[in-house]
């Protein structure tokens, strides 16, 4: 059938050929995404990924603001989008204008932004961050500073509550990382005991509180590998199980819920993707003007973070 897996896999690795382009996928896309990716890592390492690499046209598998990103860093590349519809509704739940309505209240704040928001919020703050590296940004901020973080109201309170530190929070979250609840958590422990507890800082403080372990896709997926425990309870996208079992095949990965999926991260296909690349389309673009005030914030968070 001209419509299966392996047939699609080659038709897109053909193509990504002939066009000299490199692609960068988030872990939470489909399995078969990510094979076919250059380069597959969170938000911050796609970033890296993305100014590095020497190639022209960049296509990127995740959702809006990942492709912005690569346009700001990279201005000078053709960045292409298959689904322009990939959006993050935590994202989207912030504007500029909030920014600047918080800064005439407090002018002298830091306003540390997390890289899931759009061009024109990064514009206006002062650094972004990731779930990787956001407890060293805030850790570069003077002590007596007054630090507003967006969006993310859950990773800006424990990394807050992590590093001893009040911080203002903007109330929004992500709906995917919103469905780990405690009581599910401690039902899959008492059926896997031995299982180590996983999540990502996006969750609620409550079940961060009762992880063995919170942090970044990336850093999941390194404690998994380092550690000598042989079952994993995953409280993030369910896109990471197949980079986690691909590395530890004679580990056990339990979802904290079978909800844990981002039906914008899953609506890129490899059919949408050789129609990126047969056509250049979407290209993604980013107002000069916005992209010069955003780039500054995000070559501080690389600063920063390094």
């Amino acid at each position: 059938m001209k419509s299966s897996v392996g047939y699609l896999i080659d038709r897109f690795l053909k193509l990504k050929e002939e066009r000299s382009a490199y692609v960068i996928a988030h872990y939470y896309q489909r399995p078969e995404v990510q094979d076919v990716a250059d380069f597959v890592g969170d938000s911050y390492s796609m970033a890296l990924a993305a100014r590095e690499t020497p190639c022209e046209t960049i296509l990127v598998a995740g959702v809006d603001f990942m492709a912005e990103t690569a346009v700001i860093l990279c201005p000078e590349k053709t960045v292409l989008t298959p689904e322009p519809d990939a959006t993050c509704p935590m994202a989207n739940d912030i504007t500029a204008r909030d920014i600047l309505k918080y800064r005439e209240r407090y002018p002298d704040s830091i306003v540390v932004c997390y890289v899931n928001t759009p061009a024109e919020v990064k514009a206006v703050s002062d650094v972004c961050c990731t779930s990787s590296n956001a407890a060293k940004i805030i850790e570069k901020m003077p002590p007596e500073a007054r630090i507003f973080f967006v969006p993310d109201h859950h990773l800006g309170h424990n990394i807050g509550h992590r590093l001893n530190r009040s911080i203002d929070l903007y109330r929004s979250c992500c709906p995917t990382h919103e469905e780990v609840r405690t009581g599910g958590l401690l039902e899959l422990k008492q059926r896997y005991p031995a299982a180590k507890i996983l999540v990502h800082p996006e969750c609620r403080p409550e079940v961060v509180d009762v992880a063995d372990f919170a942090g970044s896709t990336r850093a999941i997926i390194e404690y998994a590998e380092a550690s000598e425990a042989d079952s994993f309870i995953i409280g993030t996208e369910c896109g990471i199980l197949h980079p986690l079992q691909k590395a530890n095949p004679r580990k056990e990965f339990i979802l904290a819920t079978k909800d844990l999926i981002c039906p914008n991260m899953k609506s890129i296909t490899l059919e949408k993707m050789i129609y990126s690349l047969e056509h250049m389309e979407t290209r993604v673009m980013v107002e000069e003007s916005v992209r010069l005030k955003a780039r500054i914030a995000l070559e501080r968070m690389i600063e920063y973070a390094t």
